[in-house]
C-alpha cells in the first residue's frame, strides 16, 4: 500500500478516461485533436507529433500505449478536457470512482511531481477495471509496434515478447520511481494482473515481472 511515483504507468489512468469518453460518445476514434506547442515540446518518450498539426485520436491512443509518448498523452488531455490540469481533475474523479483511495494525479503523463502518486494495489484495481470495462479498446495494449511520421517504435512491454499469454499493459520509468510495469495475461481463461515498481533497470523489470506473471498463471 505504500505510495510511489507512477511514471508512465499513469498513462493507463489517462487511457481509462479516454476510453470512457469514447464509450460515452463524447469523441470518436477518427476525430482529431490539435497538437499544442506544450505537447510538442514535452521531453521524455515521444510519438513525434508535429506542432499545429491535427492527429487522429486512434493514432494518439497507439502513440500513448505502444510508444509511451508524453506528447501524445498531452494532446489527448488538452483535446478532451481543454487543458492538462482539467484533464488531471478527470483522472482524479475517475480514480475516486474506482476506489483508488491512495492515488493522486497532477498531470496526464506521469511526469514527476511530489503530489502525483499511486500504490501497487490501486494500479491493479485500475488495470482490472480497464480490462473489464473496455475490452474493445484493451486490444491496443497487445500491439508490438506502431509507426507514426515514418518512425517505428516497439512496445516497451517485455512481457509481450515472452510467449506466456501476456497481452498488456504498461511500463514506466523515472529516476524517482525506478523501473515499473503493470502486466497482465491470460491462460486457460484465467486472467492475472501484476504490478512491479522501483526496479533498478530494464533487465530486472523484464525478469521479475515475467517470473511473477508466469507464477500467477501457473
Amino acid at each position: 500500500q505504500s505510495r510511489m511515483p507512477t511514471s508512465s504507468m499513469s498513462k493507463v489512468m489517462s487511457m481509462y478516461v479516454m476510453f470512457d469518453a469514447l464509450k460515452q460518445g463524447e469523441v470518436k476514434l477518427d476525430d482529431s485533436f490539435l497538437v499544442s506547442e506544450k505537447a510538442w515540446r514535452k521531453g521524455g518518450s515521444k510519438m513525434f507529433v508535429e506542432v499545429d498539426k491535427r492527429v487522429k485520436i486512434e493514432d494518439l491512443i497507439r502513440g500513448v500505449i505502444i510508444q509511451s509518448g508524453n506528447d501524445a498523452t498531452i494532446v489527448l488531455a488538452e483535446g478532451l478536457a481543454g487543458s492538462e490540469g482539467a484533464f488531471a481533475d478527470r483522472l482524479n474523479a475517475a480514480a475516486k470512482e474506482l476506489g483508488m483511495e491512495s492515488s493522486s494525479f497532477m498531470n496526464a503523463s506521469g511526469w514527476p511531481d511530489p503530489d502525483h502518486y499511486s500504490t501497487a494495489s490501486d494500479l491493479a484495481t485500475l488495470a482490472k477495471a480497464l480490462i473489464q470495462n473496455f475490452p474493445e479498446y484493451y486490444k491496443y495494449y497487445a500491439e508490438k509496434e506502431f509507426t507514426y511520421n515514418a518512425i517505428t517504435q516497439q512496445n516497451r512491454n517485455p512481457l509481450l515478447y515472452k510467449n506466456i499469454g501476456a497481452d498488456g499493459i504498461k511500463t514506466g520509468h523515472t529516476d524517482a520511481g525506478g523501473y515499473g510495469l503493470i502486466g497482465s495475461g491470460v491462460q486457460n481463461g484465467r486472467r492475472v494482473i501484476v504490478v512491479v515498481n522501483g526496479l533498478e533497470d530494464e533487465k530486472a523489470r523484464a525478469e521479475e515481472s515475467g517470473k511473477l506473471l508466469e507464477w500467477g498463471l501457473s
